[in-house]
């Protein structure tokens, strides 16, 4: 990627923020330049391994760990990203001198009493996807953290995608003329024990995975009109889990397709977003390691007209999630996404459930 290419994506985060903030109260800032003292609560989300990149990071020191049930806890002591942290209950972590933030990791169906308990305790927090099954307890967690100031950052997994910022400064400078279709697509082959547990969640995989592209859809196009959703599973294993899913967003002038399954081989290969205007077309495949195909009507800023193909640096997950925290969290930027955003992302997610 060139130099100029590089600029303009780096820029996003500045342009972003000034109209995001204006939406919500801004974090309650840190008044000190040491390191962040972060703890983590739960171990039975899937991403709960991101600890380990606050322990890489210089911006954190971990101080301790929460799990309640004794089972996973044994079980997690032998992985990697938890070795030599110390566990500890709640409220011991909570009165751990200077914590000033908690990752949220548990179940997800635990996960907004133990933020509520952060956000209560004067805890900024990161809270895993998706924010729960209730909308009314999610959006009084975000007036209690936004009455007080506190952070509480989504884990969606693409938000800092480099792909996705540049998608965003294409829009932003109107190279794509006005926006009519977006397609988007998150697959996997879920493994047998993974999908009984999955089961338990009304909305299957859309819940599951579909939450991450809805979470972008959002940031694009804004809170949709109306979210249709359709599930036809295909009872791979005869269990109950909605593993074949659709939902459909209307927009004023623009129809977007969110679709996830649990069954599609190589499906992270084919993880994809298309968005469609009337003067190009941006194509990102795959989405965790991005590569994007551009095609323009006619040369726009360092772009040529036709179709052509942008190669990013290699995409290390929430790794710029807990940068970005950090420089939240000590006043040198504010947040891209407001308690606004992530109530509507919340709410299009449990409709796009069936909800």
């Amino acid at each position: 990627m060139n130099q100029t290419r590089r600029t303009l994506i780096a820029q996003i985060g500045t342009a972003i923020a000034s109209s995001a903030m204006a939406m919500g109260a801004e974090p309650r800032r840190l008044k000190t330049v040491d390191k962040i003292r972060i703890g983590q609560i739960g171990v039975g989300h899937g991403h709960a391994n991101k600890l380990s990149v606050y322990r890489d990071s210089a911006d954190y020191e971990v101080v301790g760990i929460v799990e309640s049930d004794p089972v996973a806890r044994d079980a997690a002591r032998s992985n990697k990203a938890f070795q030599d942290v110390p566990w500890m209950t709640q409220e011991q972590l909570f009165n751990v001198p200077g914590l000033q933030a908690v990752l949220v990791e548990t179940e997800v169906r635990d996960s907004l009493d133990v933020a509520h308990a952060c956000i209560d305790a004067g805890m900024h927090v990161h809270l895993d996807k998706p924010a729960g099954e209730s909308l009314p307890r999610f959006q009084e967690l975000i007036r209690k953290a936004e009455a007080s100031r506190l952070l509480i950052q989504m884990g969606y997994m693409y938000r800092y995608n480099p792909a996705i910022h540049l998608l965003r400064e294409l829009l932003k400078h109107g190279y794509l003329g006005d926006i009519f279709e977006i397609h988007a697509v998150m697959s996997k082959v879920l493994p047998a024990s993974d999908r009984i547990e999955r089961a338990k969640y009304r909305g299957g995989m859309m819940f599951e995975l579909g939450c991450h592209l809805i979470d972008l859809l959002v940031g694009l196009m804004g809170n949709p009109d109306r979210v249709h959703p359709f599930s036809q599973p295909t009872k791979a294993l005869g269990d109950t889990l909605n593993d074949n899913m659709l939902a459909v967003f209307t927009y004023p002038h623009a129809i977007a397709s969110v679709k996830s399954s649990a069954v599609e081989v190589e499906g992270f290969n084919r993880r994809h977003l298309v968005v469609c205007g009337s003067e190009g077309t941006i194509h990102i495949q795959p989405l965790d390691n991005p590569t994007a195909t551009l095609t323009l009507s006619k040369a726009r800023g360092n772009y040529r007209s036709g179709m052509q193909e942008v190669q990013f640096p290699k995409y290390v997950r929430y790794v710029d999630d807990a940068a970005d925290m950090a420089s939240i969290l000590r006043g040198e930027k504010e947040s891209d996404y407001s308690y606004t955003h992530d109530s509507h992302v919340q709410q299009s997610v449990l409709k796009a459930s069936g909800h």
